[in-house]
């Protein structure tokens, strides 16, 4: 698993779980059970329970939950007159008593509902000063692990001797997370996992962007840059007390690990050995010498470079591009070694094959990447260029000027040749830039970085391009929406609707590339059968490739369907069926009609005219390129003008939808979505605009003082 982290190796060994649930996590702001974030736990310890860990769950909650009860058994028991009275604070003990009760009973019908039977401890402090309590503890808690059972612990506050059990820090515990602390000892656990509000310790508030998250706690490192108590920094009510509880397990030799009780499968994922959370390990220290990954000093990095890039002459820009271009030449085996290992790696992994095509990285494409970055290179300076003039008013000039987004993240799988086109384009539009590849391309994507990056000149830096090499740094990146201006991510479906429902950064992309060809009954048959071989074959790992072939009714009749399909076999083409085309072709049933096979495969559908085929592609489509075979230019037009689709042609393959293609030198990816930039993706897709105001002392004065003239001015 790629976001694994080698500092959690010892969970190999783990069997004997604590997990200590916080207050936040059980109930809602208003004081209720949160009942959806406590069933989503329970079925995370089902699974867990069913794979052979025994888990040990302690709850809070009791006493908030108490008094949300209590407040309104008051309220609806009081007349107008008692509520104009001064209102006084409910006693903590009882809220606990109820709020306990309320907690059990649906901790019960959850665990019920899978199968599964609780057991409840309440315990105080003065218990665990008798030896024989400590003693019967640990036996109870064995015939109730070998039975499979999930104890609940709570601390019992409706009968703690102590005046406010919940601020008084006294005695052997004095909270629920120091008293998961204590039961990880006295049971001999092997893991704690304190679930709170939030992901873990952060350097700061968690609100701050400046904070970020500590993966590994070392504490001597960490204890000097985090304060505790009234000055804690950091800024979360009950974080304190985890960490300390934290701390003294884990000198005890139990590691704890403090992570979200929101997010989903959180549990499963720190048992995956996955870098979630903050860990707590006694041999933390010596893992110092591991640098913890700072993405926002690398996200800093890449802006800070970009405006000296933006400072620079478009002939200084285009000499970097150019020197980048040779680079790319003189280190062609260089790269193709470090590729090549790639692809066999990936064909040992059993990588599909539509993977592994993209993976690889031969003379010609490499050629061509060096001949796409001079022709990037070569075009016109896209930045500073004025696209409108306005006199406001005599003597007052306003210019819109094309200008830089900032700093850009590119999440993309597979491909390394996106790198260097990505990289180019960023270049060429003064942008800074985050890449992360696919762990597939380790290689090629790291010897491709190196080869740009020590092209670039120090005036600029070489941090203008940061290379992401964990799945991890990921998330982190995501949240810098103070730093980062835009996020594209090519690869699959399920890729960039995770990235898109992850951050507030504008994501700029498409999730499926499923193109549609139709052919009408008036096309040119000969001009229709290249077309349709053209856009299956020519790269059928390509998201503009044919994904599915709508063929006029007539055409059944006249032999062409039934040509084509032999056609598209010969080339070693799959084929699958939609609702009228599966029975009448002896072909499968496509298993659905919106879907991208990425391979040398095809869906195939009659339609009874062009607006049946509008209609198909508009429900099915993905909104990529479509493509219209006719030679009735009144059906062309219809198809041009109706299919709602970022890329249209006409009598033209589906894979002309490319940046380079279309003169764009390269592209950073297809867009489906409409604002800002749509289709294939080059330098102006890169690029906002600003706009520059140049007067000779004018002021408004309630607009009293200046005539308007609002007169355009030639550019």
């Amino acid at each position: 698993m790629e976001n694994t982290d080698p500092c959690r190796h010892f969970l190999e060994d783990v069997k004997r779980i604590i997990i200590k649930v916080g207050t936040a996590v059980v109930t809602r702001q208003d004081g209720r059970l949160a009942v959806g974030k406590l069933g989503a736990l329970c079925e995370q310890i089902k699974e867990l329970n069913s794979l052979g860990y025994e888990i040990i769950l302690v709850s809070s909650g009791a006493v908030g939950l108490g008094r949300q009860r209590l407040r309104y058994r008051k309220l609806i028991n009081s007349s107008f007159a008692d509520l104009q009275k001064p209102q006084v604070e409910l006693d903590g003990k009882a809220c606990a008593a109820v709020g306990q009760n309320s907690l059990m009973a649906l901790y019960d019908v959850l665990f019920s509902q899978l199968d599964v039977t609780s057991a409840q401890l309440l315990v105080t402090d003065n218990d665990f000063r008798d030896k024989d309590f400590r003693m019967q503890l640990s036996e109870t808690m064995k015939s109730l692990l070998a039975l499979k059972v999930i104890p609940i612990f709570n601390e019992n506050d409706a009968v703690s001797t102590r005046k406010a059990p919940y601020e008084d820090s006294s005695g052997i515990f004095w909270d629920n997370d120091s008293l998961s602390a204590l039961l990880a000892l006295e049971l001999k656990a092997d893991l704690l996992i304190l679930l709170s509000d939030v992901e873990g310790l952060y350097s700061g508030p968690p609100s701050d962007p400046r904070s970020k998250l500590i993966h590994t706690y070392i504490k001597e490192k960490h204890q000097s840059e985090i304060t505790f108590g009234d000055k804690s920094r950091v800024g979360r009510g009950g974080m304190t007390a985890k960490v300390k509880a934290s701390i003294h397990a884990a000198e005890a030799g139990i590691p704890v690990i403090i992570t979200s009780g929101y997010a989903a499968e959180n549990i499963i994922k720190v048992l995956q050995g996955q870098r979630v959370g903050t860990l707590f390990h006694k041999d933390a220290h010596k893992w110092a010498p591991v640098k913890e990954v700072d993405a926002r000093e690398m996200a800093v990095a890449a802006r800070d470079c970009s405006r000296r890039l933006q400072a620079l002459s478009s002939e200084e820009r285009k000499q970097i591009l150019l020197k980048i271009a040779d680079a790319l030449e003189a280190h062609q085996n260089e790269i193709r070694i470090e590729n090549e290992a790639d692809v066999a790696d990936a064909k040992e992994a059993g990588y599909e094959k539509s993977l592994v095509a993209r993976l690889v990285l031969k003379n010609e494409k490499l050629a061509s990447l060096a001949n796409n970055i001079r022709i990037i290179a070569n075009m016109e300076d896209p930045i500073g260029r004025v696209l409108k003039r306005t006199e406001l008013a005599e003597g007052l000039i306003l210019e819109k000027k094309s200008s830089s987004l900032g700093v850009l993240l590119i999440v993309f799988e597979s491909r390394p040749d996106a790198l260097v086109q990505i990289a180019s384009l960023a270049i060429r539009s003064g942008n800074g830039l985050l890449l992360k590849g696919g762990k597939e391309a380790k290689r090629s994507n790291a010897i491709l970085h190196k080869v740009i990056t020590e092209a670039i000149p120090d005036i600029v830096g070489s941090k203008l391009i940061g290379l992401v090499t964990s799945r991890a740094e990921i998330p982190e990146l995501l949240k810098l929406d103070d730093v980062i201006d835009l996020v594209i991510p090519r690869g699959s479906n399920k890729l960039v609707s995770q990235i898109k429902s992850s951050t507030k950064i504008p994501v700029l992309g498409h999730a499926d590339g499923i193109c549609h060809v139709y052919v009408d009954k008036s096309a040119d048959l000969e001009m229709a059968r290249r077309i349709v071989l053209d856009a299956k074959i020519d790269y059928p790992a390509g998201c503009n490739a044919m994904e599915t072939l709508l063929v006029h009714k007539d055409l059944v009749e006249k032999g062409w369907l039934n040509s084509i399909i032999i056609d598209l076999r010969t080339e070693g083409v799959t084929l699958y069926g939609g609702p009228k085309a599966s029975p009448l072709l002896n072909i499968p049933m496509a298993r659905m009609l919106h879907h991208e096979y990425n391979s040398l495969a095809c869906t195939v559908e009659i339609v009874d005219d062009v607006y049946a085929a509008i209609d198909h592609i508009n429900l099915y489509g993905s909104a990529h390129t479509d493509s219209v075979v006719a030679e009735d230019h009144e059906v062309a037009n219809v198809f041009l003008r109706q299919v709602d689709s970022a890329a249209v042609f006409h009598n033209a393959s589906t894979r002309f939808s490319d940046g380079a293609r279309f003169g764009l030198g390269a592209e950073v990816g297809i867009s489906t979505s409409r604002i800002h930039a749509r289709g294939p993706v080059g330098v102006d897709g890169l690029l906002t605009t600003r706009w520059i105001l140049k007067g000779s002392g004018q002021i408004v004065d309630g607009d009293k003082a200046v005539n308007y003239t609002h007169r355009d001015l030639s550019i």
